[in-house]
């Protein structure tokens, strides 16, 4: 993509406006909780402490909107504290300027590496910093800093306060992370009646194992309802798969087909039933129909094989998934424990050790941190260098404009220019036109954070008209702004704007010279999987094979970072270094491809204590050292070959295994390989052209 083209689709996503649900009870919250405590302030303590409160209420509540599984009033206390802390040490800098730069600086450095520990805990060290920079200019000592930054934490445990006085559903991120992956299995059953090698996207699940991560005072907490259910739905998924697909053994046609698409309605009825009751914390009920459908005494009759034995295992496992969230449902020890979600306090080793790992040559994360740094270093110089007083609009505009990736970092930086331009705007005009005092101003302020709160969801643009409309009323209440004007505003935002696009520009973190490796972690992980599962073929331990599991969920991360690398890289301006559009849509096709053979033959692993397979043992060693071998090829940019599991294969031909599906799943995993490396070697031979050259 060219610069041109990619400043354009950066500039309209940046412009983009959403429709969403709105959470007006959540905007009142947020917005009562700021209201009290400006309104507390400004009674007993005066203008400058009240706009001190108002940011740490102001952005505790911001944190609280965040999509994260911790309680809510822990999100609202932990940003509140954290500005207390930048805040404190802004104060005791701010009268020396060389010592708040050096504090700039580190602050902004390390708000960068914080993004090594999650979005949201990089959203919230961006924003101390940008508030840091707005109220170390109200006039205040030193010795005042302290009684700042306890009002700034008050703040935020006002807000944490209104949360548990007046909680959002409870539980309700969770029910429905939960129901939208049991109804997504559902819609995948539904489409493997007329499509039987449907796709499937395991984000739904992965969303929902997340959030399915608590701590110990939540899983006291925790409704019986929200335990076992997603680790028996993951085992449905293979079970559909299997019972759709004919490479299993049921034709394209016939009345082994019009059962089978039976038994998967009957299935999607079950687990959409089963997905309304967890979201909205009712009794389960089933279409007596679905319920026949699975229990009809001829499906053994109609289907044989692999199919019959998918059929019984199907209802057997929907029978589980209706016990467990039934009225009696009992919730084991080993199921209450299976997720466990650090304190923050246990999280604080967790999060030093990620940011250590990201403190190495090449990490994005440490370039964004430098990036970020250099940025409002330069940002803070050149807006007390200008002679239009309150330089800070320039670096914060740049500090929170500024995300590890390309595409975030500009669309956010033009978006958050146009929101200015407007908010500024107008914010002003009542400024001038109706000189409003400070409880007004300070009411105005209220209006504006509550806007911000009802729409932040919906487009980053609309959130920054009412934020910058915000930061115009709350200085309003202190006497400071006014002197600005709308052009000299919004000119401090665009340096602070042009600044960020810049530093990116000079010093970027491409994803596109990645995207190789990222594709052979994807398939070094897929191997293992594959690996793993024909390993219990040759030595059984069940379809619940806790080895198996872990290597699925292996994948998944893998597939997902590969994902995430493709579409930041979809809008970089770089050439695509040896993966061309075409290669990247025939490997994702193949390796998933590969993934869903797999995932057959997952689906139909031998009980515990059966026979074993022994051949089966050779395959999985065949599979892992061949992905192994052919993702380090792909690193090293050569073509990848298997020929060791072409060897392994081709031996069985010659004399096939007493089983059908190990071998044809064997056979279906090396054309799903080679289909690779013909993606692979096309996409090289157009990228070197011709003449051989790049």
């Amino acid at each position: 993509m060219s610069w041109l083209r990619a400043l354009k689709e950066t500039a309209r996503s940046g412009f983009a406006v959403e429709r969403r649900r709105l959470e007006p009870a959540g905007a009142a919250r947020g917005a009562l909780g700021l209201a009290l405590v400006v309104g507390f302030s400004l009674a007993l303590f005066g203008p400058a402490v009240a706009v001190s409160s108002a940011f740490g209420a102001f952005q505790a509540a911001i944190a609280t909107f965040q999509r994260s599984w911790r309680p809510r009033p822990v999100l609202a206390l932990a940003s509140g504290g954290s500005l207390a802390v930048s805040t404190f040490l802004g104060y005791l800098t701010g009268a020396h300027d060389g010592l708040f730069l050096a504090l700039l600086l580190l602050w902004t450095f390390l708000a960068g590496l914080a993004w090594a520990a999650g979005p949201i805990a990089g959203l919230i060290a961006s924003s101390n910093v940008a508030m840091m920079l707005v109220t170390v200019t109200l006039p205040t000592s030193v010795a005042a800093a302290a009684g700042h930054a306890v009002v700034i934490f008050a703040g935020g445990v006002v807000q944490a306060v209104l949360l548990v006085l007046f909680p959002p559903r409870r539980w309700g991120a969770q029910r429905d992370a939960l129901a939208d992956a049991l109804a997504a299995e559902a819609d995948y059953a539904r489409r493997l009646r007329h499509d039987p090698v449907a796709p499937f996207d395991p984000a739904p699940f992965m969303t929902a194992r997340n959030a399915a991560a608590v701590t110990p005072r939540q899983a006291r907490r925790r409704p019986a309802e929200l335990h076992g259910v997603r680790g028996l739905a993951e085992r449905v998924r293979p079970v559909l798969a299997s019972l759709a697909d004919p490479a299993v053994g049921v034709p394209p046609e016939g009345p082994e087909r019009a059962r089978v698409r039976e038994l998967l309605a009957a299935a999607a009825s079950v687990l959409d039933a089963v997905a309304h009751a967890i979201r909205h914390g009712e009794p389960v009920v089933v279409p007596a129909p679905a319920l026949a459908a699975l229990r009809t005494p001829d499906t053994g009759a109609v289907l044989g094989g692999p199919p019959r034995r998918a059929a019984r295992r199907l209802a057997a496992l929907l029978d589980d998934v209706l016990e467990t969230v039934g009225p009696d449902a009992e919730v084991s020890d080993d199921a209450a424990a299976a997720r466990s979600r650090p304190t923050l306090l246990r999280l604080a080793p967790v999060a030093l050790a990620e940011v250590r790992a990201e403190l190495r040559p090449g990490s994005p994360v440490l370039r964004h941190a430098i990036r970020l740094s250099a940025v409002a270093g330069v940002g803070y110089l050149l807006g007390a260098a200008l002679p239009f007083g309150h330089g800070y609009w320039a670096p914060m505009a740049a500090v929170m404009s500024m995300r590890p990736d390309f595409s975030q970092t500009y669309a956010r930086s033009v978006a958050r220019f146009g929101g200015t331009l407007i908010g500024v705007g107008l914010a002003t005009a009542v400024v001038r036109a109706a000189h409003p005092g400070t409880y007004l101003s300070a009411g105005l302020a209220v209006l504006c954070a509550f806007g911000m709160y009802l729409l932040m969801r919906t487009g980053y643009a609309v959130s920054q008209v009412c934020v910058s409309a915000y930061v115009v009323f709350l200085l309003g209440v202190v006497g400071q702004g006014g002197d600005q004007t709308v052009r000299e505003r919004v000119l401090l935002t665009l340096i602070g704007g042009v600044l960020a696009m810049l530093a990116y520009a000079l010093y970027p973190a491409w994803e596109t010279p990645r995207l190789r490796g990222r594709l052979a972690d994807w398939l070094e992980a897929i191997g293992r999987y594959a690996a793993v599962v024909a390993a219990g073929y040759a030595d059984p331990a069940g379809p619940a094979d806790p080895v198996v599991r872990e290597a699925l969920l292996r994948t998944r991360d893998a597939r997902v970072a590969w994902q995430e690398a493709l579409d930041r890289a979809t809008h970089e301006p770089v050439r695509h270094r040896g993966l061309s559009h075409a290669a990247v849509e025939q490997a994702e096709e193949a390796l998933g491809e590969f993934g869903r053979v797999a995932m057959l033959m997952e689906a139909h692993l031998p009980d515990h204590g059966a026979e074993p397979l022994p051949y089966a043992a050779v395959l999985a060693e065949s599979l892992r050292r061949s992905t192994e071998r052919g993702a380090k090829e792909v690193r090293e940019r050569e073509d990848p070959a298997w020929d060791e599991l072409r060897g392994t294969v081709g031996a069985w031909s010659r004399e096939p295994p007493d089983h059908f599906l190990l071998h044809k799943g064997a056979v279906l995993l090396l054309e799903s390989l080679d289909d690779l490396t013909t993606a692979l070697t096309a996409s090289a031979r157009s990228h070197r052209g011709p003449s051989g050259g790049s």
